[in-house]
């Protein structure tokens, strides 16, 4: 049988069929627009992922046997806020995760409301890029949108809907809204009251390899396919990203190098730290996680390549690059203010230390650096709540630089496990899909049919010294210029 994974990303969305074996039978990618109606604000039209959604559909599944088709399922950009009025359409464009428009929102939240009471009703608090923040700020600035919501979804579960009919999410996606009680696994009755919407104008949460539904008839017949095609709720980009590199089970981890970056860790058990510097959710195993995020990763290098020096090869850039952990330039990758584990939208970035001798290698070498240390002020969180971790998976456009690899596995002193497929949250929809239709008994059986490490870059201790001294320096970066950003709003 075969499965499809829609990965529905910030800037394309990517459709994986995959066999019954875990082999990729073809890959898919279509491109939408990016929106940026005011600085520091970003949006997109759910009608436009939709469309592309189908046609990459159609374009993926042209030359095999529609017949073979079993299920669909998803990972998803997290923290959209898609809402739609009582027939269904879509009231405005889609508010995205890394819109940093929800300061003051943010600020009543953690602040009026209390961090204390966020923990505990939601496991979290408050960041800019959280789905509540928006909402309040709908309520507050376009009432009469706020008037005419009938449902509040995700990104990923709209496209969900229109395959199905179905209003759904999932427990890893729904985690990230600010309304979830993740402990619990079910929305928080006191985040409605306090973002003065109704439990009804939410979908119905499912576990990320339940089954939602199936293909309504009109679409079956546009995509060639049978109705009886499975549709299961998907996950998170990042949950299902783990699912894809076989990051499940307990204190497993997976870094993402996408256009945010992340460091994931599954847990058997639920857990929070104390400053809820790393976000808590529910994982798409039916376990919880721990996850640091950064708003800008593999974007901070896409950005500098393409907008700054002017060039599309990467791989030229970096073969400049001689010695590493003896640049003495840094870059604080905060492009889009920042989440974990400052959560601060008013951060911005920074190069710092360039003398007369600087050179275009060591800015390049400084942005991939740049990201590695961030990720490591995550990866120091979770030490510091007990956890110990020898190695981790890497999934994400910037896991295809060998040379990134070894900056990340030194800076973070991790052995860094390189998978077969670096599809990431594609597969782990493929993956999720196959699980609903009972191709495998469970997520974690898929991961060890599935999943195969074909390389492991390992820390060089040396190399890994020399780092962790530029480490310290770079943590002192971010608090020396924290109150130039309060005031360059």
């Amino acid at each position: 049988m075969l499965y499809i994974g829609i990965d529905l990303g910030t800037s394309a969305v990517k459709l994986l069929l995959m066999d019954q074996d875990g082999k990729i039978v073809n890959v898919v990618s279509r491109e939408y627009p990016l929106y940026f109606p005011h600085p520091g604000w970003s949006e997109q039209k759910p009608e436009d992922w939709y469309a592309q959604t189908i046609e990459g559909i159609k374009e993926l599944i042209k030359d095999v046997d529609k017949a073979q088709v079993a299920g669909i399922s998803f990972g998803g950009q997290m923290h959209g806020l898609v809402i739609l009025d009582q027939d269904d359409h879509v009231i405005r464009p889609a508010i995205l995760w890394n819109d940093g428009r929800t300061t003051e929102e943010t600020d009543y939240l953690n602040n009026v409301i209390g961090k204390e009471k966020l923990s505990e009703y939601t496991a979290n608090i408050a960041f800019a890029g959280f789905t509540a923040p928006k909402i309040l700020w709908v309520k507050k600035n376009e009432p009469e949108n706020f008037a005419r919501i009938a449902k509040i979804m995700l990104p990923k579960d709209y496209i969900a809907y229109k395959l199905t009919g179905v209003h759904c999410t999932d427990v890893s996606d729904a985690s990230g809204m600010l309304l979830f009680d993740v402990k619990n696994r079910r929305w928080s009755q006191e985040m409605c009251e306090i973002c003065g919407i109704r439990m009804d104008q939410l979908a119905a949460c499912y576990e990320s390899y339940e089954t939602v539904g199936t293909l309504l008839p009109e679409i079956a017949k546009e995509l060639g396919l049978s109705a009886a095609v499975k549709v299961a709720a998907g996950a998170g980009d990042n949950a299902a990203a783990a699912v894809g590199t076989g990051t499940v089970g307990d204190n497993m981890c997976n870094i993402s190098l996408g256009t945010s970056g992340t460091i994931f860790i599954s847990s058997g058990k639920f857990g929070v730290d104390k400053f809820n510097a790393l976000h808590s959710f529910a994982h798409a195993d039916g376990s919880y996680h721990l996850m640091g995020c950064m708003l800008s990763a593999a974007s901070c290098n896409k950005w500098w390549m393409d907008d700054i020096i002017g060039t599309k090869d990467y791989s030229a850039e970096q073969q400049a690059i001689q010695k590493l952990g003896e640049n003495h330039v840094y870059y604080l990758p905060y492009l889009m203010g920042e989440r974990s584990p400052h959560n601060d939208p008013n951060a911005r970035a920074v190069f710092i230390g360039m003398t007369m001798d600087t050179t275009r290698a060591d800015m390049t070498q400084a942005v991939l650096e740049g990201v590695a240390f961030a990720l490591r002020d995550s990866l120091e969180v979770a030490k510091s709540l007990g956890i110990k971790l020898e190695r981790t998976k890497i999934c994400g456009g910037g896991a295809k630089s060998p040379l990134w690899k070894k900056i990340v596995a030194n800076v973070l002193n991790l052995k860094v496990d390189v998978i077969e497929s670096e599809e990431g949250p594609a597969m782990g929809g493929a993956m999720l899909a196959a699980v609903a239709c009972g191709e495998f008994k469970s997520v974690e059986e898929a991961a060890e049919k599935v999943v195969r490490i074909v390389d492991t870059v390992e820390p060089d201790q040396k190399l890994a010294a020399k780092y962790e001294e530029r480490y310290a320096q770079f943590k002192e970066i971010y608090p020396a210029c924290k109150p130039l950003f309060q005031v360059m709003k």
